[in-house]
């Protein structure tokens, strides 16, 4: 026999950002709802980024296949399911299951019109605000306070950088699109005017671009990129005194420990709704005035029109003196 206790499974597959960015959900619930078990569904890989937190009683993994998945998941009897990644595999999951669900409005169309004829249709409202629309019919509010990263282990900042580099900036030079991310040649710039020291984060993609960034740059600059797992860069992200970053999962993590941040955007813009959330220092370089921006809700691998301007046209000096100020 079932007991009075509520059991609920969030989804969320991907990715890094995404994820951290339903943190002020599970805590609301969690905090809200007495004696909630709480579940959470996501992709294997991204384990690191829900493992210590504390609002979730169990992980589940979908790894490989999606009828051993749902297998498992029958198994826990759930009340209720909150969907907040909302495609055609969560929909087979929630089909399957049989159990009442409330899914995340992606708003693709809305963003499809702004992506193809420049109008914007879409509410002035955060994507961590819509995923709380999701569960307000539980009584969930938000309790504004912003964006949460547990870190997994005891680090120290010694054991990770040069004694030269305890005091730092950091520049998160990775995006999954070519299109969010700056060029070499000017993050070399940028990270050349920095007046202080800088540390490079990206994963291992990024580790040889890494290197000719630092060594171009000055010796003030430290490519970190490929030697870290995601736990420790989000552990030097934490002691950084400031970040600049693009639109990416390591700006979302900035902004759970309530960083400085310095986003740079590309093909990505912020009326998406996925701008640092509840920081209390966020300032956003973008060029506002193109007509080709957004060309992608995502992004490309490199600019449909073949001028970049999004990033090649992106006043660098308002960050430098920004940053240095």
């Amino acid at each position: 026999m079932k007991n009075n206790k509520l059991k609920i499974l969030i989804i969320r597959f991907s990715s890094i950002g995404d994820i951290v960015l339903t943190s002020p959900v599970l805590r609301c619930l969690k905090e809200q709802i007495e004696g909630l078990e709480l579940h959470y569904l996501t992709k294997k890989s991204f384990e690191p980024v829900l493992s210590a937190n504390p609002h979730i009683d169990k992980l589940h993994f979908f790894e490989n296949s999606l009828t051993d998945c749902i297998s498992e998941l029958k198994k826990e009897n759930f009340d209720h399911i909150i969907d907040l990644h909302n495609n055609l595999r969560t929909l087979i999951i929630k089909t399957s299951l049989g159990v009442n669900s409330s899914s995340f409005d992606k708003l693709n169309w809305q963003k499809w019109i702004l992506v193809n004829f420049k109008k914007n249709i879409l509410p002035k409202v955060h994507i961590v605000d819509r995923y709380l629309q999701t569960v307000s019919f539980l009584g969930v509010k938000n309790d504004d306070k912003g964006l949460d990263y547990y870190l997994n282990g005891t680090y120290q900042l010694e054991k990770l950088l040069p004694s030269s580099h305890l005091k730092y900036t950091s520049v998160v030079i990775g995006a999954q699109h070519g299109t969010k991310r700056l060029p070499v040649e000017r993050l070399i710039d940028l990270c050349s005017k920095i007046n202080q020291q800088v540390v490079l984060l990206g994963g291992p993609e990024d580790a040889e671009r890494g290197e000719f960034i630092a060594k171009s740059a000055g010796k003030h600059v430290f490519n970190a990129c490929g030697k870290l797992k995601l736990d420790q860069s989000a552990f030097l992200i934490k002691m950084s005194e400031k970040v600049i970053s693009h639109d990416t999962g390591l700006m979302h993590i900035a902004a759970a420990f309530n960083k400085p941040i310095f986003s740079v955007w590309g093909n990505t813009i912020p009326e998406f709704g996925m701008y640092p959330y509840q920081v209390d220092q966020s300032y956003i370089f973008q060029v506002s005035d193109l007509t080709c921006r957004p060309c992608s809700k995502i992004g490309h691998e490199a600019c449909p029109k073949g001028h970049f301007k999004c990033m090649n046209n992106l006043n660098l000096t308002a960050i430098i003196e920004k940053v240095n100020g």
